[in-house]
């Protein structure tokens, strides 16, 4: 095994940027190097580490579980030396031209990105951010796969590479249409709880990126021994109000779209018949981008925006 002393620093760039990217083409178009350069860069990697590092698999290079060992702290170790090198250096949102790729529910497109909009604007005006989809039942592989800087998302269970950061709790309404009809005939005005017969009979819209038929709702109905009728699923939250204000389905929302939204949409809010469970919403990243200045830049603006939303 190689020794401090002779083993060739440039080398850990090498090995991640093959991490990151799983081909020596794409790794070396990253380096500004040749695809032979970082095959023999490799080859001396492996000599000195004493272990295979990557094997091929179809088009591409899967990493050996040695070389997945390595990935954290060697992601910890470069942004360590970049924060040296770089020594006093104050970050200065007003020329930074980075780009950033946040990762959440269409709830923050009408929740965050209008007010950082103009945020940018303001202090950051050749930054630019990209609101994507969140992946199905994946939004940890968003930070690793899927090149995404930051998701916002319910509170999970986080592997040991990721960064962590705690926004709102979040509660939930009842929301439907201006003048519906059943509503009406049980009395129920804008603010009022639903009664629970009445709640569990009218047909419900659930928002479910997944297409799965049950949600924190389903959960609070069950301990009573009762259940709800969905009757359709929506991928976003734009999906879920619209079919509510044009149809006499009702829906779970949170709290803070469903007010924001109602005006507009031609929709009332409701209080549920059971307590619903309110959600943790936190910002995930790689561990490798805590000490980026502009990433930090970033995280703390959405924190700030967000921060309102709380409901704890």
């Amino acid at each position: 095994m190689a020794n401090i002393s002779s083993f060739d620093l440039n080398l850990l760039r090498v090995l991640d940027a093959l991490l990151q990217y799983h081909s020596t083409v794409r790794a070396g178009e990253h380096l500004g190097l040749s695809q032979p350069a970082v095959s023999a860069a490799l080859g001396r990697l492996r000599a000195a580490l004493g272990d295979e590092l990557f094997f091929r698999r179809g088009q591409g290079m899967e990493p050996t579980q040695y070389a997945l060992s390595l990935e954290a702290p060697l992601r910890d170790i470069l942004d360590r030396a970049e924060v040296l090198i770089r020594g006093a250096d104050v970050f200065d949102p007003m020329v930074s031209d980075a780009h950033f790729r946040v990762s959440g529910s269409d709830f923050f497109a009408e929740m965050l990105m209008p007010q950082l909009a103009d945020r940018l604007s303001t202090l950051a005006p050749r930054m630019r951010v990209h609101l994507v989809d969140l992946v199905p039942d994946s939004h940890v592989d968003t930070l690793e796969r899927y090149g995404v800087d930051l998701a916002l998302i319910p509170e999970m269970e986080l592997l040991d590479w990721i960064a962590d950061r705690p926004l709102f709790l979040s509660t939930y309404k009842v929301i439907a249409r201006k003048g519906h009809p059943r509503l009406a005939r049980a009395g129920c005005s804008s603010g009022d709880v639903i009664p629970l017969d009445l709640f569990c009979d009218l047909g419900h819209v659930l928002f479910s990126p997944e297409g799965r038929a049950a949600a924190q709702g389903d959960a609070a109905l069950a301990k009573l021994g009762r259940q709800r009728s969905v009757v359709m699923t929506m991928p976003v939250f734009s999906g879920v109000y619209r079919a509510v204000a044009g149809s006499d389905l009702i829906a779970l929302m949170p709290t803070a779209l469903a007010h924001h939204i109602a005006p507009a949409a031609g929709i009332e809010v409701f209080e549920a018949p059971v307590p619903v469970d309110p959600q943790q919403i936190d910002m995930i990243w790689h561990k490798r981008n805590s000490s980026s200045p502009a990433h930090t830049w970033l995280r703390n603006q959405i924190a700030d925006i967000l921060l309102p939303l709380d409901e704890a």
